[in-house]
This record gives C-alpha cells, sequence and structure tokens, in this order.
C-alpha cells in the first residue's frame, strides 16, 4: 500500500488549509481554505492547485471557517466531481458561509474592474460566483461524530468534536491495505477545554499520524473563567468616561461567544444594562443556526435554550441587517456596545465604526481574536500610532484592549497536552497552521516532550508508512 499526504496551503501560515491524501491513485483532500492576504496574492494563491480538482475522489471539511472552507465554489467550478464530507451543524454553517463569501467575490470584483476599465486594463473575472456556490452546497454530506463513512476503496473517515466552533472535527482517515490499517488524525483547528457554548474537544487515541495546529504553538492564553471579569472591567471603564465599546468579531462563534457573556454580565449586574448592537446580517443567519443546532451545543448551553433563557440574547440586544440602521450608530454618540465583523477589520461594517471612532480616546477596541499579519486588526494591536481606514490615514488614540482569554484556539501547553493523550502508535506530528515562529516552538517542545515533529513546505509530499 503506498500512501502519501501532500501539504497544498496552510503550512508556515494560519490561512489557506489544504491537502491531499493519496492511497493507491485514490486522492481525498483534507480541508479547502482560502488564502487571505492582499489582493493580487490572494487571487494567485487561491487560483492554483496542487491537484488536479476533476481527480480528487472526495473532500473532507474539518469546519466553515472560511480559510478551511471558502476555496470549495473553486474547486468545483475547476471541475471536482465528487462529494463533499462535513458534520451537519457544518452544513448548516456552510450555507451561509459559501454564499456570503460568493457575494464577496462578485462584489470585489465589480470594485477591481472599474478601476482596470479607467487605466484601460484587461477585465478579471471573480474566484468564484454565487451560481458556483450554490453547486457546491449540492455536493455535500453530513455525518454524526464518531460515525465511520466510506471515502474510497482504501479510505474511511469519522469526525471527532474538535471543540473549536460549532460543528468543528477533528477528522479521523482510516486506511486499509492487505498488510496493514493506518489512522491518520487531522487535529486542525483544535479547541480548548472549557469555552462557553461548546464540549470540550474529543480525544483521539491510537493514530498513526497526527497533523496538529501551531496558530498559538509558543504562546499560553489567560485562563477561559477570566475572560468574563476582564470584559466587564474594560466595559466599565470605557462607560464611565462615556465612549463606546468597539469589538470586531468573526461572525462565526466569537460573536455569538461575545452575546453570551455580556447576557451573563448584564445578568448579574457585573455592566450596566446599556444599548449593545450585533452589526453583521451574517451573524444574525449564524445566530439562528446555533438555535438550531442546540444538540451540538454543550450541556449549560443547551438548558439555557431549553428553558427560553435567551443565551444569544435575541429579545434584548439589537441584532442589525439594514445598512441604514448600522450607518446610524455612527451618528449616535451616547455610549454603547458595537460587535461587527470582519473579526480581522479588514472589511465589513467595522470599518466604518472604526473609521468614526479610531481617534475618540473614549472609545476602547476589544481584540477578542487572532488576528494576522499585514492586516488592520494586527496594526491595531501592535498599537500603531497612525492606521489605514478606506486609504485615509488615522491616529489611533482608542485605549486597545486585547483578550487571548476567547481564543477558541488551543495554546502551546494544550497542544502538547492534546498529542500526549493521543496514546498509542504514534509515528510522527506534522505542524501546520501557523506563523513560523509558532510552529518552530511548538515542534521544539513535542521534540522534548519525546515526539517526533516536522515542519513540512508547501506543496511538499510524504510518504507515510
Amino acid at each position: 500500500m503506498k500512501a502519501t499526504l501532500t501539504f497544498c496551503g496552510g503550512v508556515r501560515t494560519v490561512t489557506g488549509s489544504m491537502h491531499l491524501l493519496e492511497v493507491n491513485g485514490e486522492k481525498v483532500v483534507i480541508d479547502c481554505g482560502l488564502f487571505q492576504g492582499h489582493r493580487e496574492e490572494y487571487y494567485k494563491v487561491n487560483s492554483q492547485f496542487c491537484f488536479n480538482p476533476s481527480l480528487v475522489d472526495a473532500l473532507v471539511v474539518s469546519h466553515s471557517h472560511i480559510d478551511h472552507c471558502g476555496n470549495l465554489p473553486n474547486v468545483v467550478r475547476n471541475g471536482f466531481q465528487g462529494k463533499i464530507f462535513v458534520t451537519k451543524p457544518t452544513k448548516d454553517l456552510l450555507k451561509l458561509m459559501l454564499l456570503d463569501s460568493a457575494k464577496i467575490q462578485e462584489e470585489d470584483i465589480r470594485f477591481v474592474n472599474k478601476i482596470n476599465a479607467r487605466r484601460n486594463l484587461p477585465l478579471r473575472q471573480p474566484l468564484y460566483t454565487i451560481d458556483d456556490a450554490r453547486k457546491s452546497l449540492k455536493k455535500i454530506r453530513a455525518f454524526s461524530y464518531r460515525k465511520k463513512f466510506k471515502l474510497t476503496a482504501h479510505i474511511t473517515c469519522a469526525f471527532f468534536d474538535a471543540g473549536h466552533i460549532l460543528g468543528s472535527s477533528t477528522p479521523v482517515f482510516e486506511v486499509s491495505g492487505e498488510d496493514q490499517t493506518m489512522r491518520i488524525a487531522y487535529a486542525v483547528d483544535l479547541g480548548r477545554k472549557g469555552i462557553p457554548l461548546l464540549e470540550n474537544p474529543d480525544i483521539v487515541e491510537n493514530v498513526d499520524y497526527l497533523v496538529i495546529e501551531s496558530t498559538y504553538g509558543g504562546r499560553l492564553h489567560e485562563p477561559v473563567a477570566d475572560a468574563k471579569m476582564q470584559l466587564a472591567m474594560t466595559i466599565n471603564r470605557t462607560l464611565e468616561r462615556g465612549g463606546k465599546v468597539i469589538i470586531p468579531a468573526f461572525a462565526l462563534e466569537r460573536t455569538q461567544e461575545v452575546v453570551y457573556y455580556l447576557g451573563l454580565l448584564i445578568k448579574e449586574r457585573m455592566i450596566k444594562n446599556v444599548p449593545i448592537y450585533v452589526d453583521s446580517p451574517l451573524a444574525c443567519d449564524i445566530t439562528d443556526v446555533f438555535v438550531e443546532n442546540s444538540d451540538s451545543l454543550d450541556e449549560e448551553a443547551r438548558g439555557l435554550i431549553q428553558k427560553k433563557a435567551d443565551p444569544f440574547g435575541l429579545q434584548s440586544i439589537h441584532y442589525i441587517r439594514n445598512s441604514e440602521e448600522s450607518k446610524k450608530l455612527n451618528f449616535d454618540k451616547q455610549p454603547m456596545i458595537i460587535i461587527s465583523t470582519s473579526g480581522m477589520c479588514e472589511s465589513g461594517r467595522i470599518l466604518h465604526h472604526l473609521r468614526n471612532t479610531i481617534e475618540d480616546p473614549r472609545t476602547t477596541i476589544v481584540v477578542v481574536g487572532y488576528m494576522a499579519k499585514n492586516t488592520l486588526g494586527r496594526s491595531i494591536v501592535e498599537r500603531h500610532k497612525r492606521v489605514k481606514i478606506f486609504g485615509e490615514s488615522f491616529e489611533l488614540k482608542a485605549e486597545v484592549e486585547v483578550m487571548n482569554a476567547f481564543s477558541a484556539h488551543a495554546d502551546k501547553n494544550e497542544l502538547i497536552d492534546y498529542a500526549q493523550n493521543t496514546k498509542g502508535r504514534l509515528k510522527k506530528i506534522f505542524i501546520v497552521h501557523g506563523d513560523m515562529d509558532q510552529s518552530e516552538a511548538l515542534a521544539l517542545n513535542l521534540i522534548n516532550n519525546g515526539f517526533k515533529a516536522y515542519i513540512p513546505k508547501k506543496f511538499e509530499t510524504v510518504v507515510l508508512d
């Protein structure tokens, strides 16, 4: 039996996860994420595959974050004919995420083509269209956690709960040959214990190879329990000086988590009952999916939903879909809390809120998620004196509060602990999904703990034996 793993994307960086498992000529793609970067690099990287999509037998997606699923319509557009395997909550979320991503592709290329037309440059095509997204959704097949299903003649798979976002999974592949059976676990991305709303990550035992993320491979998070108190102190400090609290957050998971905490703070009278706005149509729709998939949440969240305790503030928080309502917030000077997308501050309504508050020292920008290099969010985290929004330069006068306790990614100790609990016959750990300094830090720690760890290069193929 000949088995290989090719690392097509999401190595030595945190975006664009995509890998190819080949067994005796059978091809399975694991994740199909969008690489996120500057426009030219974005289109170049996402338009190239290290495989022929028309020759791929099956595609497995670990979860519905765009850097893990966002290139699905493009693979379908380029000839993929097989099925796409996911968990049920992921299937429901992909209906929102892929159509939203396709809309962004079309809007972005219209903007680019307006500029190109003025400059007499060739017009460009979107990476994919809404129609491509709809075609990809028709190929999706959903399975429950821990239920084995067949991908090819020699490859089966089962999803285990990754505890990262709603529906996230650690796919475990079982490769069967005439003389051996091999198990490969794909823990990218991996969650943390004790995150609100979600079950703890499943421990997968007796695997031969482990592919693991390294987003925070060299860092430690603050305890999850600290998040609520830190958020309360930050909000109260801002409200006392009459400012706004601006929270850039991904529409999927982080928005729902922050809203959950805010509800607890108000109920326990730890913060004042001020206006709270979730300014993202996509986040509104995703919150509905959380309620519909309450059976995939943890026991506490399920209980609150069953008791109609409104853990997502659907009755008390202002969920904004209309753009005119969103614009009105920028003219409202009263203290308030605004949660808006995108999470890395690269697009979306958050840019308008930042543009109107970033030079106000009464404002606090609360960072609750990872900010990749070369994003506005990273510039804010690093507290640059001046930042650019819509091409204009602004002085960063607002207070910046970074809360790593909200992270849904395992930190270095949690990653090492996960590897140590993956008992049995582990031969090697492949480290992906992390900036190089974080991947190297995790590799060193794993090696010091007795593991064989390796950081692959992009497009590198390794033999699994």
